[in-house]
């Protein structure tokens, strides 16, 4: 069954944020992640939640979701992101 990572984004330094977009795509690769949507266009259809950069990956499975997130690899990116954005994310089971 698969998983995904589903994050909500609010970008405050774009350089330090493009210190992690030049690392994070690998490693999410090398764990058999598959980027659905990296900061597309959002339209509001209900309710007052206030979208910035949605990023939604699926994988393998929650477990491949996981052992993504807390890989020294994906650890050291996200190192890079820290003060550089507010970060929301969640990971989801799906079918």
């Amino acid at each position: 069954m698969p998983g995904y990572i589903i994050s909500n984004i609010e970008i405050f330094d774009t350089n330090a944020y493009s210190e992690y977009g030049a690392l994070a795509p690998d490693v999410i690769k090398k764990y058999g992640g598959e980027f659905l949507t990296r900061g597309g266009a959002t339209e509001i259809m209900e309710g007052d939640w206030q979208p910035h950069r949605i990023v939604v990956i699926k994988f393998d499975s929650v477990e491949h979701a996981k052992a993504m997130y807390n890989s020294p690899e994906y650890q050291a990116a996200k190192a890079k992101r820290e003060g550089a954005a507010d970060f929301n994310m969640i990971i989801v089971e799906g079918n």
